[in-house]
């Protein structure tokens, strides 16, 4: 990791400069996102700060137990070094999802509503977070102008081709936040398109195999795309029923006004 500079014997990388300017910028972007949208921002931001802490909590989990278990099982006092770096995005979403499914339902909120309103903060959120990510990718097989010089051959700058590919999620997502079709419909692609994207940038990374050219990080990506394919099935379909239904309701309310 980059270090930028030292305060006493404590030093501060580049790497968690922007890991803590990313969840500023998120939190900032929420907080105004659920004002928008009339929710109680004080109650939001609560939510919002367990959130961050149940993604931190997730990520690390799932860094241990999807991509170094038998590291971790033999040196069980370095899972709580997560300054020496092993970071699950995956195991982060999955986490904080979990969580924010609890809280919603204990405290009698639309989880679907909450959802939606974090979707865009957490695309940039990661977007900003990543470009102090020194995880650069596979050898090339030619040296092209964009690689990276890395232990005497140029690399795939993984971390770019990531933050750039979160950006652009980022700005779908903010465009379409005033025009949903149905609550979750952010969060949603969210999950989808951020799992595409790292399924696209994992060719160029290295990390554990588990068959073929796909490592874990394909088949987390894959799991999440699924449940986000079936979770946008039903929502369409209850979205299509209740418009149905209050046309039913309408046209019985016209025709008792016009026999009346």
């Amino acid at each position: 990791m980059v270090e930028l500079f030292k305060i006493g014997h404590i030093s501060v990388y580049l790497f968690g400069l922007m890991i803590a300017i990313a969840i500023i910028v998120g939190l900032l972007l929420a907080y105004k996102e659920a004002i928008r949208k009339g929710i109680d921002a004080n109650e939001y931001l609560d939510f919002l700060l367990y959130l961050v802490l149940f993604g931190i909590i997730g990520g690390r989990l799932g860094y241990i137990i999807f991509f170094n278990p038998k590291y971790f099982i033999s040196h069980p006092l370095d899972i709580i070094k997560i300054n020496n770096g092993g970071m699950s995005i995956q195991g982060a979403i999955m986490f904080a999802t979990l969580f924010a499914i609890w809280y919603t339902k204990k405290h009698n909120k639309n989880f679907w509503v909450f959802a939606d309103i974090v979707a865009p903060s957490l695309a940039l959120g990661q977007a900003i977070g990543r470009i102090g990510c020194d995880v650069f990718g596979v050898p090339m097989s030619k040296k092209w102008f964009w690689g990276v010089p890395y232990n005497g051959q140029w690399v795939h700058p993984a971390q770019v081709y990531e933050f750039t590919l979160d950006y652009i999620l980022f700005f779908v997502l903010w465009r379409k936040r005033k025009n949903v079709d149905y609550n979750g419909q952010l969060i949603l692609w969210y999950l989808i398109f951020f799992s595409v994207n790292r399924g696209i940038v994992e060719f160029f990374r290295t990390n554990p195999i588990v068959f073929g050219p796909f490592s874990i990080a394909h088949v987390l990506s894959a799991v999440i795309i699924v449940a986000g394919l079936c979770a946008m099935y039903v929502l369409k379909k209850r979205s299509r029923d209740e418009v149905k239904g209050n046309e039913v309701v309408s046209r019985g309310k016209l025709l008792r006004t016009g026999l009346s």
